[in-house]
């Protein structure tokens, strides 16, 4: 085959201006086979600035019209084109349907064809963008649009009509008798006050509900009347959209938002009746109290958000031998639950103490064995303090060490071993002793103190420790007292108990 040549010069001159058409165009020259018929067409320039309907840019340039686009080849543009060839005059192709495979969509298209230096300019329209990008917004947006003809009672509806209505586009738009038994009884009042609004030449807004094939779909119709230049009605224009996945939506919110709001009075009352039953169970004293050889005070921070309830628990007495005993605990878990189990493991104590048994590591162990059996777990600290000797004889089950102030200087006290309560059966609780000085500060205390979720509060312990140090040197009542009022608020996820003493000379 052979190309039908033109000007180098001439080449250049329709490419650099074909380069900023803004409309789609190219330039085609003949290739013609050793009879002299025209065999193909070869791309010899396209517009810069669009594409074609396959997205292809100047790549096209030096390519057969065949290798690209084949089912052109012998159709009504083909003849088209041939016949400017052969005629000079240029030609016209409107409504041209092209589509390269049967599975592609359609495209149309306005061809004009010009002769232009022994080749073909080429220029076209697609027609189908606005009506595809409707398409499109439909189906997106779950929109269709509807015309009632006032004077013909005939409707017109888009595709997205139909699928609103899950309807057969082959059957045409419903009758206003079928669209109103589909409309459900409650509603028709509805469509009613719409009718009137739209008599009253205002524009009518209403969501009412319909039962296509069976099931209800909530529709939006927006709806407005055409009048004539002499203001009598002639069309009803209607914009309808599916909202049906949205009303669920907030429907399964609303019913979220219910159950929510009784959970939290429920709740509530959980944590009116837990903290009743706290306080019946360990009242806190307001006041730094006695005990043999130490002054003492407690400490009770509520949990900030109101329907959170811990298990925190502590007790302090006088035993019979002139000893003080000084306990603190926490109940794993909230509610009426970790309260409850609070109160018999509370209560226990103070049973096994009114029969004699005093001693810190028997103490946590029986603590143990009743978590067992409660099917409960949590941590608690059992301390004896002998006057007579100054000697603090602890033990512990899971939890922290208390805090141990000398002279302006706060650490931990030497940790012994002791599992969590309610872990394991027949666990030991080994007892150790730390000899205590006058104006000696000791503080035990539950996690909710120095445990925060947020990582930014991970220096609690520390400020718990510096305050401690600072206060140590306050005398008498003082000293228990800035403690309690200097301690961090309460967490915003725990109760938090502390119990603090000062040795006595």
């Amino acid at each position: 085959m052979v190309t039908e040549g033109a000007p180098a010069d001439a080449v250049t001159v329709v490419r650099e201006v074909l380069a900023v058409a803004p409309a789609g165009c190219s330039w085609l020259l003949p290739e013609r086979d050793a009879a002299g018929h025209v065999a193909d067409f070869r791309i010899a320039a396209v517009s810069g600035l669009q594409s074609d309907v396959h997205g292809r840019g100047t790549s096209r340039v030096g390519a057969l019209l065949t290798a690209l686009y084949p089912s052109v080849a012998g159709g009504p543009l083909w003849r088209i084109y041939e016949q400017v060839l052969a005629t000079g005059e240029p030609g016209e192709l409107h409504r041209f349907q092209y589509q390269q495979n049967p599975t592609d969509p359609e495209a149309l298209f306005d061809v004009s064809v010009h002769p232009l230096r022994g080749g073909l300019l080429v220029w076209w329209q697609r027609l189908d963008e606005d009506h595809r990008r409707l398409q499109r917004t439909e189906l997106l947006g779950q929109l269709g649009w509807a015309e009632y003809d006032l004077r013909t009672a005939r409707s017109r509806w888009s595709p997205g009509m139909y699928r609103i209505f899950d309807r057969d586009p082959a059957l045409g738009p419903l009758s206003r008798t079928e669209q109103a038994a589909m409309l459900v009884p409650a509603d028709e009042g509805l469509s009613e006050a719409a009718w009137q609004t739209l008599d009253s030449g205002a524009t009518s807004d209403v969501t009412v509900r319909f039962q296509p094939a069976g099931r209800v779909k909530y529709l939006r119709i927006l709806s407005d009347v055409a009048r004539d230049a002499d203001g009598v009605p002639m069309k009803i224009c209607a914009v309808v959209q599916d909202v049906t996945a949205r009303v669920d939506s907030r429907s399964e919110i609303e019913r979220l938002g219910d159950r929510l709001r009784s959970r939290e009075i429920t709740a509530l009352a959980e944590h009116r009746l837990a903290g009743q039953l706290q306080n019946l169970i360990q009242p806190v004293p307001r006041d730094p109290f006695p005990l043999p050889g130490l002054q003492a005070a407690v400490s009770y921070l509520p949990a900030e958000r109101a329907v959170q309830v811990g298990g925190d628990w502590y007790h302090a007495q006088a035993l019979p031998g002139g000893q003080s005993l000084l306990a603190i605990g926490d109940v794993a878990g909230h509610g009426l639950g970790a309260a409850s189990g609070m109160a018999h493991l509370r209560f226990a104590l103070v049973a096994w103490l009114s029969v004699g048994i005093s001693d810190p590591g028997e103490l946590v162990a029986n603590l143990n064995r009743l978590s067992r059996q409660l099917a409960v777990t949590g941590t608690a600290v059992i301390a004896a303090y002998d006057p007579a000797t100054r000697v603090l004889s602890w033990a512990r089950g899971g939890h922290m060490a208390p805090l141990l102030t000398r002279a302006g200087r706060t650490g931990e006290l030497a940790l012994p071993p002791g599992v969590l309560l309610g872990a394991a059966d027949r666990s030991r609780y080994p007892v150790v002793s730390v000899p205590l000085c006058p104006d000696d500060l000791v503080l035990f205390y539950t996690d909710g103190l120095v445990e925060r979720r947020d990582p930014g509060d991970a220096g609690l312990l520390d400020e718990v420790m510096r305050t401690m140090s600072e206060v140590s040197g306050e005398t008498g009542d003082l000293t228990l007292k800035r403690l309690r009022d200097l301690l961090p608020a309460a967490g915003p996820d725990d109760d938090t108990c502390t119990l603090a003493v000062r040795v006595l000379s």
